[in-house]
């Protein structure tokens, strides 16, 4: 029972995290070094977000609906291809491409060395502060209609530097969004479909290595964790979005600091351990 309780907790956090822009990987792997549990491992995490994204695909149930039937009408119909729609349903695909290549030929360093605290710390404090830069230079003057195939890869990229724990896909994302000059809630939103592709592919690929592995917990508190997760992260989703259509990313980037920072001094006063 006390797999299943800190599987639960663990997935309380995921269901927190994996929409704010401050790495829900990160808070996966720093809150069991505080309070001495093992590391959940990148299976556990991978496996966890499947949950949040299973929030997400309800949530947005109505617009991946339209999008996934406009672009597959526009396969046989020509003259639907220029739809925003269709379009929409291209730039996720190629969008998300960044993020498996480089998810395939960088996965045992993404398990193992790139976990370490002081990388995550790191990646924290100056993801932190890209966010903060973005967001309060962008010039938010494009909506949905004015992303291009361009704009979806650069996106899609920086997704991909979330392979790193603590750079947080969510805010590698919307940073570069908002740094083409695209509105908040535009960036938070298509941060949002980008991920679905990606996440449910890598919590599927690693299902493996749920049973052994780096995996502490095993099938069903990691069951337990995902379920949570889908609760937490579906609430989580609809303030998000009312939040980041009248205010800043400016408290999310001071946390990250504070906390990237907070982690440093810990493991410099060996509190924690990096590995």
């Amino acid at each position: 029972m006390w797999d299943y309780l800190q599987a639960v907790v663990l997935g309380v956090i995921q269901g927190l995290t994996e929409f704010l822009p401050i790495s829900s990987s990160a808070h996966l792997r720093i809150f069991p070094e505080l309070v001495g549990w093992e590391d959940p491992g990148a299976a556990f995490t991978a496996v966890c977000q499947i949950g949040t994204e299973v929030a997400v695909l309800l949530y947005f149930r109505k617009d991946i609906w339209r999008i996934a039937v406009a672009w597959l009408r526009s396969l046989v119909k020509p003259e639907l291809r220029g739809s925003l729609d269709a379009r929409m349903g291209w730039f996720i695909i190629v969008g998300s491409l960044p993020i498996v290549l480089l998810g395939l030929l960088f996965e045992d360093a993404i398990d193992s060395a790139l976990r370490s605290l002081w990388v995550v710390a790191s990646t924290l404090v100056v993801m932190g502060i890209v966010l903060g830069l973005a967001d309060r230079y962008g010039a938010s003057a494009r909506t949905f209609k004015d992303l291009t195939l361009r704009d979806s890869v650069l996106m899609g990229v920086a997704q991909a530097a979330a392979l790193v724990p603590g750079v947080s896909r969510s805010g590698a994302t919307i940073s570069m969004g908002r740094a083409l000059g695209y509105e908040r809630e535009v960036t938070t939103r298509y941060a949002f479909l980008l991920a679905i592709p990606a996440v449910v592919g890598a919590g599927v690929y690693k299902l493996k290595d749920v049973p052994g592995g780096d995996n502490p917990y095993g099938w069903g508190p990691t069951i337990a964790a995902t379920v949570v997760a889908f609760v937490v992260g579906y609430a989580v989703i609809a303030w998000l979005l009312r939040y980041v259509s009248t205010r800043s990313y400016l408290p999310f980037v001071t946390y990250r600091v504070v906390l990237g920072l907070g982690v440093m001094g810990l493991l410099g006063a060996g509190v924690l351990t990096a590995t």
